[in-house]
């Protein structure tokens, strides 16, 4: 049976209920006194259609019938009036959805749709799954000196701004030429179907500048003569990066990891950093910045 939805009272809620709720998801509307909107974690931006039918009844039964998406590809019920809260939460409880997604915690991980994509060089979708579980679940309880977001990217197209989290990851397929092989052709295959332009055949054979290489791998079988056959595939990782009203662009690791529990181990060591180095009220990107860029790289990237 359809419950009745609740119109505003103008009941005025109190700043520490206000800020307990907004621990469970629940976003006050600036509008109005007791109404709210729940962030609904979809994990990673994909949810089943059951789980669509659950936050649309939910939306539907207590709060204006509408939804919105984050840009964390989070999903918000708007309009949920104070005494609707507990109730929607249980619904969407019952179908496995979890509300949250604020706090000075690892949020909801992001993720393009990696391998689905013509252009995808990793599953973007499992790893950002493991992110999900290990950081953004298992690390639930732990404070952290301001939120910390983290983007999966698929390939270097950077759909997700992998570059502008305070932790970015990005699948790589680094090619291996074979100077050997390589005619030395007046229009070559790889430098011709480069999206940025790097490679060039220089004294009549194939040169990619590793330093200006970006690793989209769009080059694979281009070569009719098998002269880039031979690639690496691998993760980047950025750190440092933000939006927002100061924008920061995050560095790169010095190195290019190549499975993915190495990944996970970068992603736990970057989040046990800030936790114990990072100050109160500052981003990733301070914390980088203030502790040099070489010493957190050095710390993030050692004996793995």
């Amino acid at each position: 049976m359809k419950q009745e939805k609740e119109a505003t009272t103008g009941t005025k809620i109190s700043p520490e209920e206000i800020k307990r709720v907004k621990g469970l998801g629940c976003l006050k509307d600036k509008r109005y006194d007791d109404i709210f909107n729940i962030r609904v974690i979809t994990r990673n931006g994909r949810i089943t259609t059951e789980e669509h039918r659950a936050i649309a009844d939910a939306a539907e039964k207590f709060g204006n019938g509408e939804i919105t998406m984050t840009t964390r590809l989070s999903m918000e019920i708007q309009g949920v009036p104070y005494g609707n809260l507990e109730g929607a939460i249980a619904l969407l409880a019952e179908h496995g959805l979890t509300t949250g997604g604020t706090g000075s915690l690892v949020r909801p991980v992001v993720s393009c749709k990696g391998t689905t994509c013509q252009y995808g060089l990793i599953d973007t979708f499992s790893l950002s799954e493991k992110i999900h579980e290990r950081f953004y679940l298992g690390y639930h309880n732990v404070t952290l000196p301001h939120k910390f977001k983290i983007a999966v990217g698929g390939c270097p197209n950077n759909c997700v701004k992998p570059n502008l989290n305070d932790l970015g990851i990005i699948g790589q397929r680094i090619p291996k030429p074979d100077t050997e092989k390589c005619r030395g052709c007046k229009v070559c295959q790889i430098a011709k179907n480069c999206p940025v332009k790097v490679p060039e055949v220089i004294d009549g054979k194939i040169y990619i500048n590793p330093e200006e290489c970006n690793h989209c791998g769009r080059c694979k079988g281009r070569c009719p003569f098998g002269a880039v056959t031979e690639y690496q595939d691998g993760y980047k990782i950025y750190i440092g990066g933000r939006w927002g009203k100061r924008v920061a662009h995050g560095r790169t690791l010095t190195r290019i990891f190549t499975d993915e529990e190495q990944v996970m181990k970068v992603v736990e060591r970057a989040i046990l950093l800030f936790r114990d180095e990072g100050i109160a009220g500052e981003r990733f990107a301070d914390t980088v910045n203030r502790l040099g860029f070489e010493y957190v790289n050095e710390k993030l990237i050692s004996e793995i």
